[in-house]
């Protein structure tokens, strides 16, 4: 792999707010594509054991995007401390990766 591929994990408020921050991504071309999935998040907060209905954004880059993805991400997000987790992709067909190093364009500066 020319690129090291990347899954990136960001959990949202509601469906609109995923489907804004997925958008944005992509039109920016930060990820070339964004998938977005309801679930339900049980974690703790703040002392206290919470429970919320979320959407989880899985956005499928390149790793040299992802701190421009991760500011971007930031400063549309609702949360105070939002999940953006980054994992390397170790194996994938020479075509998907040619096709998201494409539609990501070029590396940032």
């Amino acid at each position: 792999m020319t690129e090291q591929l990347q899954l990136v994990l960001i959990t949202c408020a509601d469906e609109a707010e995923a489907r804004h921050i997925g958008r944005a991504l992509v039109e920016a071309r930060l990820a070339a594509c964004v998938h977005l999935r309801p679930h339900t998040a049980i974690y703790r907060w703040q002392g206290r054991i919470e429970e919320a209905a979320e959407y989880t954004l899985l956005a499928k880059t390149v790793a040299a995007h992802f701190p421009a993805l991760r500011d971007a991400v930031l400063a549309l997000h609702s949360y105070d401390l939002p999940a953006i987790v980054a994992v390397p992709v170790s194996e994938a067909n020479a075509a998907f990766v040619a096709w998201v190093t494409a539609e990501t364009g070029p590396t940032p500066v």
